[in-house]
């Protein structure tokens, strides 16, 4: 069984991504990386295979014709990690939105004190946003306040993309009967966990905008999340959560 495997899919983030795949193979833990690129026009998938070179058999690469979606490349990836015999897998953005040191403490909630999902958390203690307007950092934490109100879910940043999964919680969710392709996406995985009784920790994180390259996100992406809970919400009455 390999140890850990860090996802972090890319579209045009030349910018960002050697600084990125550096910081990460610099840390104390033996991370894997895994770059899914949609076939950003400005080369990244290039920059990635010159230095497959220089960290072979650490660094990793799947591209993808076309932009397909977060959710689709994280279940990519998931995938990959499933076949490939990784026991711990995580999520990360590519632009240090994401603190790379900090998945060593979404390593340690899982393989030291024993929890199945471990949450970088921007708001498990008060909100630890930087660099983002107010009307952002408004609109996500109520979004994030109103998706717990209607699961019950019992976690307090439920957009969160920074996370580290334990295998079996990736192989008891049907990754192929995952339905949001956007930041909906995240609050689904962490529905699933939870429905399935998973044990899930938040880790209190920083989260600090980029200051390099394109924000991806939309005031569309939060419309996907805000009204498909409601649908996700009533399907989870005609599904069965048994893990065994």
């Amino acid at each position: 069984m390999k140890d850990s495997l860090v996802i972090i899919p890319t579209y045009n983030e030349r910018e960002n991504i050697e600084a990125m795949v550096r910081k990460v193979m610099s840390l104390d833990h033996p991370f894997e990386l895994l770059i899914i690129d949609d076939g950003s026009p400005d080369g990244t998938a290039d920059i990635v295979r010159q230095m497959q070179l220089e960290f072979a058999g650490r660094l990793h690469l799947e591209t993808r014709q076309g932009k397909l979606g977060l959710g689709t490349a994280y279940i990519h990836g998931f995938k990959y990690a499933l076949r490939n015999g990784y026991e711990f897998i995580f999520e990360m953005d590519a632009d240090f939105s994401h603190n790379p040191d900090d998945l060593i403490r979404l390593y340690l909630a899982c393989a030291a004190d024993g929890y199945d999902m471990a949450i970088g958390s921007r708001y498990v203690q008060g909100v630890n946003v930087v660099n983002w307007p107010m009307s952002r950092v408004l609109m996500s934490y109520f979004a994030s306040s109103y998706v717990r109100l209607i699961t019950g879910m019992p976690i307090h940043d439920t957009t969160a993309g920074f996370k580290c999964y334990r295998r079996k919680v990736l192989e008891t969710i049907q990754l192929n009967k995952i339905r949001f392709v956007g930041y909906a996406f995240q609050i689904e995985m962490k529905f699933l966990s939870y429905k399935y009784g998973f044990k899930i920790k938040e880790v209190p994180i920083i989260f600090t905008d980029r200051t390099k390259g394109t924000s991806k996100m939309s005031s569309g992406i939060f419309k996907e999340a805000i009204l498909g809970v409601f649908k996700m919400k009533i399907g989870s009455y005609f599904r069965h959560f048994d893990r065994y």
